[in-house]
Formats: structure tokens, sequence, C-alpha cells
């Protein structure tokens, strides 16, 4: 295979606000960290780990528009795109490097808000789902009477 390939798919949360810079010519840029997760449990302690990983997106022009207009930090959001990095000089003379996702697709998937109200709500729902069980196993033991089976086993 002669040919090449850098892509980078991402689910996370925002870590802060889309941040925009305009230039000449309308043109804008819109930079925003998204934070990813893994989970897993320690073998020797037993307890769970939660590793955090930051990834410094870079969105362009009309799509950098509609992320600042409807993204806010702690929102969920696909991104699709392109690793990048860039190179400058720092204030102290140093030489800096940073990676970046330039963002080629992307799909809202959730606000802050509705990831809380979910988790509220799946944490209340197995009750409710529980007590309404219960209430129609009652329902079906004194409404129906039960046939007997005629298999052998």
């Amino acid at each position: 295979m002669s040919g090449t390939l850098n892509k980078v798919m991402l689910i996370g949360h925002l870590g802060d606000e889309v941040k925009m810079h305009f230039f000449e010519g309308g043109n804008s840029i819109g930079r925003f960290p998204i934070a990813t997760n893994e989970t897993y449990t320690n073998k020797q302690t037993g307890e769970k780990v939660t590793n955090t990983d930051w990834h410094n997106i870079v969105v362009r022009n009309k799509a950098a528009e509609i992320c600042e207009k409807y993204l806010s930090k702690g929102d969920k959001v696909y991104v699709e795109g392109r690793l990048k990095t860039r190179q400058w000089q720092g204030e102290d003379g140093n030489t800096r490097y940073t990676t970046e996702v330039h963002v080629q697709d992307f799909t809202f998937l959730s606000t802050k808000r509705e990831s809380e109200a979910n988790t509220k709500q799946n944490v209340q729902q197995p009750q409710a789902v529980a007590q309404s069980t219960s209430v129609q196993k009652e329902a079906t033991t004194v409404n129906e009477p039960q046939p007997e089976d005629d298999l052998p086993f």
C-alpha cells in the first residue's frame, strides 16, 4: 500500500468554551479542548481508575461559527479530522510544539444539561421499572388463572 492515512475520531466532552479568532477576508478559526476518558479497574487494589486525555481541537470558518453558537463547556461531541503538529518560538526563545485535531466533520451528541438529566433519569429509572414490573406480576397473577402445562419436564 503506497498511500498514507491521517485520521482521528474522538467522542468527548468540551473542557472550555469555543475560542474564536477572526482574520481579514472573513476567515475564522475556533479552538477548544475535548476530554476523553479511559476507565479500568486496578487488579492489585481493586479500585476503579479513570485517566483523562485532553485534545486540542481546531475548526475553521463556518464550522467554527456553528460550534461557537451551539457548543458550550461540558457538551458531548463527536469530531473527525486530521492530526497536525505546529511549532513556534516561545517568549523564552525555546521551540514549542503542539498537536491539534483539525476537524473535517463533527456531530453534536448532547448538551451538558441533557447529560445531567439522563444521568439522573437512569438512576431513578431502575427503581420505577422494578416497581412497575412487580405491579404487573401481581396483576397477572390476580387477573389471569395460569393453565397447567402438559409438558413432561
